[in-house]
């Protein structure tokens, strides 16, 4: 007789790290199969999904269905309309959310889950794609569809060969490899996913300079053979702690920071002209690069503010803090 839930002992001289090795060996080995298994039934689901005027409907049951609800997250923030419809409410009135235009993607270990066949016989009745991702091939589910994707056959990373681990382990790999491969074909750029992106960290490594930086009167110019009287009021009325220096053709030639004050700090600073002063050639950025890189100049060079330069012309500046207040960190 096999052991019960109750009479289950850990292996003999197992430690808590041998168990977690073991589990994460276990779905390593999985997902490796996985990858090898790969055929033309995978490209034909892009070729499906690719066509697909709607969105891919996810589906599943049980833990099948908290995957199946990061499958359509992931897919949706990455360029390709998806949303996860859980079968028992599908059965009460949200079959209604599932368009003619729509692809459905349905998951199941077993192949043999009940709480589908609402949905399957819908799709089947409207002739709306149907894939499904299950370990059995001959089952129920995997003959209904139109394409089956069959993940290789694997134990459970749970001891007791029970709990669903590696199966879902499994099952969401193989739909992150969905959705990065109908991204890669889309060409899904940066620009796009800061759109789907633009609160929290992910969105504000993709926010760029152009976005936070000061522009027009706020930015603090002068001359070149401007007093240093007159820089002083300038530096001060701005309070970004610096006024960049440009010449006739306002191309920015040098920068005056409150370092460069300190050096040549004497009775005469204020009768200098700012070109006396100013370091040349400072470090600068361009407005579409991203916020993130300048904050890393910045906080490289141990300064709170960068120009922003076009073509050699100052046409902003932006400050740590506003890298900061964005969440760049």
């Amino acid at each position: 007789m096999g052991k019960t839930l109750k009479d289950h002992k850990p292996e003999p001289g197992e430690t808590d790290l041998d168990a977690a090795r073991r589990v994460l060996e276990t779905e390593a080995r999985a997902i490796d199969a996985l990858a090898q298994a790969l055929d033309r039934r995978f490209t034909d689901v892009l070729d499906l999904f690719a066509k697909c005027t709607g969105r891919i409907i996810v589906t599943g049951m049980g833990k099948s269905g908290h995957v199946g609800n990061k499958i359509a997250a992931t897919m949706a923030s990455t360029g390709t309309p998806a949303q996860f419809v859980h079968p028992g409410e599908a059965s009460h009135g949200d079959l209604g959310m599932i368009t003619r235009d729509d692809a459905v993607l349905a998951l199941s270990n077993s192949g043999e889950t009940e709480e589908l066949n609402d949905i399957v016989a819908y799709t089947r009745r409207f002739s709306i794609p149907l894939v499904v991702i299950t370990s059995e091939c001959e089952s129920s589910l995997a003959k209904a569809a139109d394409i089956a994707l069959i993940m290789p056959a694997s134990e459970e990373a749970c001891s007791m060969g029970l709990a669903p681990t590696t199966s879902t382990t499994v099952m969401l790999a193989l739909g992150d490899a969905l959705a990065m491969a109908l991204l890669n074909r889309e060409g899904f750029s940066a620009e796009e996913f800061h759109v789907f992106h633009p609160q929290g960290r992910l969105g504000a490594k993709l926010v760029r300079v152009e976005n936070l930086m000061h522009r027009g009167d706020e930015i603090p110019l002068l001359g070149l053979g401007t007093l240093m009287s007159e820089a002083l009021l300038a530096m001060t009325n701005k309070r970004f702690g610096c006024i960049g220096i440009v010449d006739k053709g306002g191309m920015l030639n040098g920068i005056i920071t409150d370092g460069d004050l300190r050096r040549h700090m004497g009775d005469n600073l204020l009768s200098q002209a700012t070109d006396e002063v100013m370091t040349a050639n400072p470090k600068t950025i361009g407005p579409h690069a991203l916020a993130a890189e300048a904050l890393q100049i910045m906080n490289s060079g141990r300064i709170t503010s960068l120009f922003v330069v076009e073509d050699g012309l100052p046409v902003g500046i932006i400050h740590i803090h506003d890298c900061l207040r964005a969440g760049i960190v």
